[in-house]
């Protein structure tokens, strides 16, 4: 049954990265990374699950936010070393700065432009 976990090629510290792309329009949310337990979980729960390295745990994606991802496709690249995520995002929010995705800045002119509008404060999504 999990078989086709074996054929995912995890780095040395039993990790991929873990791509989340927006189903409905393509744009990219966030990358974060995916350990086998929380890959086994993703599939299973119809939900993004995740490995945080921070805090060397797994992690649900929207756990303390609300902001959870129903997946809707897995993909395994070419290399089987980097896995794609379609996803609804729920609450339009994926980013922990309260954007709707991870990558708001843009180089331009040898600098970083933030480009994207904060949707949410984060004090308002992570309240104690």
């Amino acid at each position: 049954m999990s078989a086709w976990l074996d054929e995912v090629r995890w780095n040395e510290d039993g990790l991929i990265p873990a791509i989340a792309q927006e189903a409905a329009t393509g744009q990219i949310l966030m990358v974060a990374w995916m350990n086998r337990e929380a890959l086994a979980l993703t599939a299973q729960e119809g939900h993004a699950v995740y490995w945080s390295r921070s805090r060397k745990k797994l992690w649900r994606k929207g756990e303390e936010s609300g902001h959870r991802q129903k997946v809707l496709e897995i993909r395994l690249d070419c290399d089987e070393d980097v896995i794609l995520l379609k996803v609804e995002q729920i609450g339009g929010i994926a980013c922990h700065t309260g954007r709707h995705h991870c990558f708001f800045r843009v180089l331009r002119g040898g600098r970083w432009e933030t480009v994207e509008p904060v949707l949410k404060s984060p004090e308002s999504i992570y309240t104690a």
